[in-house]
């Protein structure tokens, strides 16, 4: 839940900044991400251990995916209000529960299946909209329609960095995970450099630098949650930033939420706390098996 907040600071912040190029704000992003990064290190007395790692290609890889993800993102809220932006993004922890079940074997009931369909109808409602502008002649119509098609590529790409990041819990410390994904970010971001890079006012630069910080004590707090629970549990929690994501927009932004994004929203929402309610039933019945099962790693 606090990485949920974490994360619409930063969003907002990032779209607070205006137009900027997005490789600009992938770079602020994400090396103003380490300072948290580094403080949770030193903190923990891991300034020694968490910078090495037995898996720099998986930190790699987990680190391309994850920027490529991130830029599409950030392309995208320039082009969609903070609340459509938020709701369409909901897609991500819905195709996490479909990958964690396809490729990390987890067990996804029927039950869990249904809401998942629903989501995605919720996801289809609030960007239908925007889908029907790419037939428009509509300067506007056709960004918004743009933005909508960078967001979902955004969450399906997110959702593989999610299956990397799972696999990577099971050896890596949370911090040493969130500094090399920061580092590998924050050098794939400099290498736009030549392509677009404009100068910054003073509240610009404040702007990112804070939105860089929101972004890594987020990034802390998420991989932390998959150390602990399920992806396909934790997932849903992700609808929690909705509500966030309306409140913010309306009175920092003066956007209004459309018919369909309340409408899809509140499809998916419901989706989503079906699911949690679902996981609290499951849990219940599995604690006296766990009472008794050997502590695992």
């Amino acid at each position: 839940m606090c990485s949920v907040v974490a994360f619409v600071a930063m969003s907002s912040l990032i779209k607070a900044a205006g137009e900027v190029f997005t490789g600009q704000v992938v770079f602020f992003r994400s090396l103003f991400a380490i300072i948290p990064v580094v403080m949770v290190m030193a903190w923990r007395r891991e300034l020694k251990t968490a910078f090495y790692t037995h898996r720099p290609v998986g930190h790699v890889l987990r680190g391309l995916v994850g920027v490529s993800s991130m830029g599409l993102g950030f392309f995208a809220l320039t082009r969609l209000p903070l609340p459509e932006w938020v709701a369409i993004n909901y897609a991500q922890p819905l195709i996490v529960v479909v990958f964690s079940a396809i490729f990390l074997g987890e067990t996804v009931r029927i039950y869990r299946w249904t809401a998942v369909a629903i989501g995605f109808v919720g996801v289809v409602i609030v960007s239908w909209p925007k889908l029907t502008l790419l037939t428009s002649g509509a300067e506007m119509g056709q960004g918004e329609a743009i933005g909508v098609a960078a967001v979902l590529a955004s969450a399906a790409i997110s959702a593989v960095a999610m299956l990397l990041v799972r696999r990577l819990v099971l050896t890596e410390q949370s911090a040493t995970i969130v500094f090399w994904f920061s580092a590998t970010c924050t050098v794939a971001g400099l290498a736009t450099l030549p392509f677009g890079w404009s100068p910054l006012s003073w509240s610009q630069a404040a702007i990112l630098i804070g939105a860089g910080l929101c972004g890594g004590v987020g990034q802390i707090l998420m991989t932390e949650s998959y150390r602990h629970a399920d992806m396909s549990t934790i997932a849903p929690f992700e609808y929690t930033s909705m509500i966030l994501a309306i409140v913010i927009g309306y009175v920092v932004f003066a956007e209004v939420p459309t018919a369909y994004t309340l409408v899809g929203g509140t499809v998916v929402v419901c989706a989503g706390l079906f699911i949690i309610w679902r996981e609290q039933r499951l849990g219940l019945q599995r604690a006296p098996a766990r009472k008794v099962s050997p502590p695992q790693g």
